[in-house]
This record gives structure tokens, sequence and C-alpha cells, in this order.
């Protein structure tokens, strides 16, 4: 199965390129340049690339040339500005990439007769956010107050009027919240931010350590994609939209990560509040995922703990010399051997 990632050189997409790929897919990717020291970068991503393009999304026409010369049989639309502070500092780069750069995705996949099946990822955000305890479902009202959520919204609602109005590959949706693992050294992302910080032996600054997130394990969030995706490929009638969420346990400040995260990493330094202004950011977000259970019959196979455990130890082993990919790749084995989900 030939698979192509948009954004696969972005943390997820890494993560995703090296799964497909020892399972024996080819995978094509388009997407930006990686960040300095990238998953991408330290694990030699590349070279498990058949064909390895940088294509901004925002382009409609090397979006299309890109899809459509390498007629690939799924595709995965994961690219995107995807930080709420960077949406503040250049709020039209992030409309133009998440919204309109995902409409030249569904167009191309359009255009792509070879493609079987087309996911596309937004996030938590997309949803009008209220502060409930209880977790958002999919049929909830979507919307967004900064720009990255309601770019993300737009994407999505895009997205649902090409699945209603148009013909073409089964298309669906899923919507994860804060993604976490091994090799993420993204920027105003809790876990690299705190890593650097105890390997440096400085207390981390948290803006909200009060805000409680739905963290999960990279491997669980990508497990339910491909899941999705192969239930596309049957061709059988399924939801639209599925979130790809923890359980309630998982639902942890993010204060409480922060000591959690010391206390594995041996680090005696505590975290600080930043009580500067900063821009609005939600303080209470949460999925239910009954309908991927009931569905797809997917759930995640690691802990609140084994996730952040899991995460601390890649980092770990990585800066005591042991190869990125390879440390990537014993994890994946060890995930998959877990019965489950």
């Amino acid at each position: 199965m030939h698979y192509l990632i948009t954004g696969h050189t972005g943390f997820k997409g890494a993560w995703l390129s090296i799964w497909l790929q020892s399972q024996g897919h080819s995978v094509s990717g388009i997407s930006l340049d990686p960040i300095t020291g990238s998953l991408y970068e330290v694990a030699g991503v590349k070279d498990l690339i058949t064909n390895d393009m940088r294509v901004d999304i925002r382009d409609f026409s090397a979006v299309k040339e890109a899809i459509t010369s390498t007629s690939p049989d799924v595709v995965i639309h994961m690219a995107a500005q995807p930080l709420v502070r960077e949406s503040y500092k250049d709020p039209r780069t992030t409309f133009e990439t998440n919204a309109m750069g995902t409409l030249n995705i569904l167009e191309s996949v359009s255009a792509t007769p070879a493609v079987k099946a087309h996911l596309v990822i937004t996030t938590d955000k997309v949803y009008r956010n209220v502060n409930q305890i209880a977790g958002y479902v999919e049929d909830d009202p979507l919307g967004g107050d900064d720009p990255y959520s309601a770019s993300k919204a737009m994407a999505d609602i895009a997205t649902h009027s090409w699945i209603t109005s148009f013909p073409g590959a089964p298309t669906a949706i899923a919507r994860a919240g804060n993604v976490i693992g091994g090799g993420d050294v993204s920027p105003d992302r809790l876990l690299p931010d705190l890593i650097n910080s105890y390997v440096n032996g400085m207390p981390p600054v948290l803006r909200y350590p009060q805000a409680v997130r739905p963290w999960q394990h990279v491997l669980d969030c990508l497990n339910g994609y491909l899941m999705i995706c192969d239930r596309l490929l049957m061709s059988k009638k399924m939801p639209e939209s599925f979130n790809i969420g923890p359980d309630q346990d998982s639902f942890v400040s993010v204060g409480e990560v922060a000591t959690i995260v010391a206390d594995l990493w041996g680090s005696k330094s505590v975290w600080s509040h930043d009580v500067q202004e900063n821009p609005h950011e939600a303080g209470l977000l949460a999925l239910d995922a009954t309908r991927a259970k009931s569905n797809l019959l997917w759930k995640n196979k690691l802990e609140f703990r084994d996730s952040i455990e899991w995460t601390v130890r890649w980092h770990k082993q990585f800066l005591s010399g042991e190869h990125a990919l390879g440390i990537s790749q014993k994890q994946l084995s060890a995930f998959l051997e877990i019965k489950g989900g």
C-alpha cells in the first residue's frame, strides 16, 4: 500500500512514517522543511521515504502536482500551522495554511483516482469551548476563539462540506488532543519545554499550570488514525468524524505533568508560574472517544503515566547516545505487542 502523508517532517508525521515503513508500506510525503533536531532529522526518516517532497500546502498547483504524480492509495492530511500563540502573531498564515491548505488537499485528492481513502486530521480545539467537564462528542458545535482553533474548525467544516457535496475517495475526519512522545522538539509544547529545562537544570516556567489537557501518547493517536484508514479502505459505511482521545484519567493539569516529568527525570528543579499576561488559551479541553471505541474497537493502550514514562525514557536513551530510529522502532514494537486497541 502506498501512503502519502502531508506534514511528514513534523512530529506525528515522522512517527507515522516510521510505523508505515516498518509494516512494509511505501510512504511519500509533502511538507515544509523540518525543525532542526526534529525526529525526522535525528531518526533519518528521509531514508525511509519513497518521495520526499517540499511543498507548501498553500500552493494549490504544487499540491495537486505532488498528489496526482505520486498516485497514492491513501492520503493522511496532517500538515498545519499547529501553535496557538503563533496564530496570534501570524493569523493570515494560520488561516491560509489550515483552512485553504486543507481545501487544496481535498481538491487534489479528488483529482487523483488512485486514492482509495483520505483522512483529514484536525484537533480537539475545533469544538466551541464552554469549559464543560464532560468530553466533547463529535456532534457538538464547532467554533474557536483564537485564530488556530478557528482555522482548524474551518478546515473541519470544509471537509464535511466536501464529503457531502462531491463524489470521490472515502474520506473521514479525526480529532485528537495533546499528543506526546519521544522526539518532539516543537516550540511551545509542554513536554519538549520541560525536558529542555530539566536537561539544563533550569526550572520551567508555565503559562497556565492549572489548564487541564487530555494527554495521549503519539502511538495511541496514530493507531486510531490507521484504524480509521483501514475502515475507509474497506468502503464500509461509518461515521464521518472520530475523536481519538484518552480516557478521563489522562485529563491532567499542566502543573501536575511538570511535577511528574521532573520526578522521572531526576531533577530537583521545580516549575514556576509565568505571571505575565499571555494570549488566551482554553482552560479545559477533553474529548469523548466513545464513537471510536464502539465503531472501530479502538482504545488507548498506554495509560497516562505510561505515556509520560515512555516519552521521558525515549529522550534519556537518545541523550545517552542511542540512535533515534532504533529507540523509536523498539517502542513501536513494544506498543504493537500490547493487546487491545
